[in-house]
């Protein structure tokens, strides 16, 4: 890693308020992503633990961010993540990597007309 980017990400990330929205019948479709940063010069490994308000925490399977590269998941993509998420349904989100990572959470909720699109940093310790 360059000395530009020493300082650069965390290696876990929080989201507290995650609730993936119905997709709605606009063209856009309601979703959730999860964007992951990896400006380092070696691929990071990373694993996702969801929790939810009346069942145990889910780790999901280890998902690789390649080296000096951006990384989008789509939560709503079972592809992307390895699990279907219910929809409508509240759950927070832990980010854990191997190698210091910038992440960030975006929302698109299409349930009325003027649709809300939004971005949000992490709690990262």
């Amino acid at each position: 890693m360059d000395d530009q980017h020493n300082n650069m990400g965390r290696t876990q990330w929080v989201y507290p308020d995650l609730e993936l929205p119905p997709p709605g019948e606009f063209p856009l479709k309601g979703h959730e992503s999860l964007i992951v940063l990896n400006m380092n010069d070696a691929d990071a490994a990373i694993t996702l633990t969801l929790y939810f308000t009346d069942r145990e925490p889910v780790v999901l399977p280890t998902l690789k961010v390649p080296a000096r590269r951006v990384r989008c998941l789509r939560l709503d993509n079972e592809g992307d993540i390895g699990i279907q998420i219910p929809r409508e349904t509240q759950y927070a989100l832990r980010l854990n990597a191997d190698l210091p990572v910038v992440a960030q959470y975006g929302r698109l909720d299409t349930r009325q007309q003027n649709m809300a699109f939004y971005t949000v940093m992490g709690y990262c310790g």
